[in-house]
């Protein structure tokens, strides 16, 4: 091997991207947002209702707050299509429920797999990014028009600068919850935000991400030119705990609960969580769903310290696999990752739920724990 002299520059070919295969440039966030802008309705619904999601999460607000929607987004006619008949439940159960469609369009994977549609749009592989990101806002737009709030698991640092502006609600997952990076990231998003526990069901990993994100950061990041940028940041006070179970182990019964509240409590937060009846709390089987639902809206009645449930839905349930034939191949409305309760199980469970919510609020028992 030769060795440079002193002041000898080295081949930067022998040290640089070795594993790259190829660097695409990407339209910028301005130039997407630029494209496809929300309207003034649509800026004040989503301004509008975290100012709404944070009110029922603090207690303030006596309602329940509701966030149901596919396991992941593959095909946005058909989310487009739930969108439709979900705007129309929560209009009629606004009075008890605040209603928030999952949007996801990221999606974390353990050992492979399709990543979401923002990453292979087509998924068939060839990852046209470029044109994921701009099916993802539009459906947003689209959705906001119906009059229904979204929200999105946030995955990747950058893309919020795609789409958070349409945004509602937020939720850090189970995997990263514990990530410095997406601690950082949430702490500046203008969202409110729920972390998940982790993997394995511990809690406390997901308090302390509330707590790293209410501080202010000085990060990495880019500007809306897609310029590289220094990102500082005020801190985010809507952080909260989502229950998701664990390994083997769920956790979204009473002991559980109070145990999370309590333990929010003593970090100085609200005592109160969101609890997602999917995941680790159903088995990962979708059918139970139900079950776990209608066990949190006795709980709710009950007035535990429940601001929110989670659920994965779909307009059929089940889930099916994704095959080298790719879209042609798939069941409308059927979700291609985790598997999904179907649209008509879903109305009925929203309908128990609003009156759980209801009969909590006559109760006066919404705020949870005191202090």
């Amino acid at each position: 091997m030769t060795i440079p002299s002193a002041g000898e520059a080295a081949p930067a070919a022998a040290t640089s991207n070795t594993r790259v295969v190829a660097l695409e440039t990407l339209p910028t966030p301005a130039q997407v947002r630029a494209e496809l802008p929300l309207n003034a309705h649509a800026a004040e619904l989503v301004a509008g209702s975290r100012r709404e999601i944070e009110a029922v999460l603090r207690g303030d607000d006596p309602r329940l707050l509701v966030v149901v929607g596919p396991c992941s987004v593959h095909d946005p006619d058909a989310a487009l299509d739930y969108a439709r008949r979900l705007a129309v439940v929560a209009r009629e159960r606004r009075d008890d429920l605040l209603v928030v469609m999952r949007v996801y369009f990221e999606k974390p994977r353990s050992t492979g797999g399709w990543k979401g549609l923002i990453n292979d749009p087509h998924l068939d592989g060839t990852h046209r990014v470029a044109e994921g990101l701009r099916m993802a806002r539009k459906l947003l737009i689209d959705i906001l028009e119906l009059g229904l709030p979204v929200g999105c698991e946030f995955l990747e640092p950058t893309s919020p600068q795609y789409i958070a502006d349409a945004v509602s609600w937020g939720a850090i997952g189970a995997r990263t919850t514990e990530s410095q990076i997406h601690r950082q990231l949430a702490s500046g998003l203008s969202v409110p935000i729920g972390f998940k526990n982790a993997t394995d069901g511990d809690v406390q990993v997901a308090v302390d991400g509330c707590t790293v994100a209410a501080q202010r950061h000085v990060f990495f990041g880019v500007d809306d030119d897609g310029r590289a940028a220094l990102v500082s940041t005020s801190g985010n006070d809507a952080g909260h705990v989502i229950l998701r179970g664990g390994r083997g182990a769920p956790n979204y019964d009473t002991a559980n609960v109070a145990d999370a509240a309590a333990l929010l409590a003593r970090a100085g937060h609200t005592p109160r969580v969101v609890v997602d009846a999917s995941h680790g709390n159903s088995g990962k089987d979708h059918v139970r769903q139900a079950s776990v639902l209608r066990e949190l809206a006795d709980q709710v009645r009950a007035g535990e310290p429940i601001a929110g449930v989670m659920a994965e839905s779909f307009l059929l349930p089940g889930n099916q696999p994704l095959t080298d034939a790719g879209r042609a191949g798939l069941v409308y409305g059927q979700s291609i990752t985790d598997a999904c309760i179907g649209w008509d199980d879903t109305a009925v469970l929203i309908g128990e739920l609003a009156d759980a919510a209801r009969a909590r609020s006559e109760h006066g028992s919404h705020a949870g724990l005191a202090l």
